[in-house]
């Protein structure tokens, strides 16, 4: 089946291409992840590109670099009418991190953002936004670090800077 329909934000007929040469904003720009580049991302790092593997992922990494939570792409998968649950959307978000599609970044104890870009960097937390903006590694110098115990490895650091207004 070689069938091929652009996504558009807000379309009420099926918004998940079935072989979609690139994503198409509602101005009709492209905005990035051809649908195959997806499929080939996951059978890259070994996941069955199931249906929802394929929508997810053609939902996360068509615009480009960005921190998303599981509740904001279960929004924008129903606002483009993907058929997904949450449980799906964090089984799925869990499964890219597993293989290296995404970094998890904690916030808070209860609060995980999944960040699209795998280059290391550190992060600016908005506390008033809820919002992650990325730092560029060389512009955080982490000191010492500490070692770790008997028969593990540090994986990375992450460093989470957090930001309020200035209070006058």
């Amino acid at each position: 089946m070689t069938q091929s329909r652009a996504f558009v934000s807000g379309a009420t007929a099926s918004a998940v291409p079935a072989a979609s040469p690139r994503a198409v904003s509602a101005g009709g720009d492209r905005t990035g992840c051809p649908w195959h580049d997806v499929k080939a991302k996951l059978r890259e790092v070994g996941l069955r590109p199931t249906r929802q593997r394929l929508a997810l992922g053609w939902i996360l990494f068509a615009k480009g670099d960005r921190h998303v939570t599981a509740e904001m792409l279960y929004e924008e998968a129903n606002r483009a009418k993907v058929p997904v649950s949450l449980a799906t959307v964090y089984n799925t978000l869990h499964q890219f991190t597993e293989v290296g599609l995404l970094r998890q970044v904690a916030v808070d104890g209860s609060k995980a953002y999944f960040d699209t870009n795998n280059s290391e960097h550190h992060h600016f937390f908005i506390e008033d936004q809820n919002d992650l903006m990325d730092i560029p590694s060389s512009d955080v110098v982490v000191g010492k670090a500490p070692l770790p115990p008997e028969g593990y490895e540090i994986a990375r650091i992450d460093v989470v800077v957090r930001l309020r207004r200035k209070r006058k």
